[in-house]
């Protein structure tokens, strides 16, 4: 595969990537402030499948991408950039793992308090306070990422 079409198709991926991350917690923080049970509903609704079709295969296309044009390119493994960069992905990651699984609960608890027009339980605003607490690091994770792959500082 030409470099140039890798290194595009790894732009994209963690365009949509960290695209799909901002602006499912954009509206997901939003639907929840307001309190109204049913947009919060259709909302972690449509959260849940984004990330699915965007974040979990950009999340295995970035590394694959990623480590093919480092072998394209002769970075050695052991940069700092590329070591920092994995060990940061990784942080992502294992931060955005709990968080599909606390999407999925909340999406379910938030389904069944708007079909039975009902409050949300407490363990919903539990669950999403823990989803911002893990979104905080996974952001920034991804934003010295960012720059490391830019700029290749070490």
């Amino acid at each position: 595969m030409d470099y140039v079409v890798l290194k595009w198709l790894h732009i994209v991926s963690s365009t949509l990537l960290f695209g799909t991350g901002i602006g499912s917690a954009w509206y997901m923080l939003f639907a929840n402030v307001s309190r109204d049970v049913r947009a919060i509903a259709v909302v972690a609704k449509y959260v849940v499948i984004a990330d699915w079709l965007f974040t979990a295969t950009t999340a295995i296309l970035q590394p694959l991408t990623g480590f093919y044009m480092v072998y394209l390119a002769g970075y050695p493994l052991h940069s700092k950039w590329l070591m920092w960069s994995i060990v940061l992905y990784a942080i992502a990651g294992a931060c955005w793992l709990p968080v599909v699984w606390l999407q999925i609960r909340m999406r379910d608890m938030a389904a069944e308090a708007a079909r039975t027009d009902t409050a949300l339980p407490a363990l919903y605003w539990r669950y999403f306070r823990i989803w911002m607490t893990l979104g905080v690091p996974a952001f920034a994770a991804f934003i010295v990422i960012f720059w490391l792959m830019v700029a290749k500082p070490m």
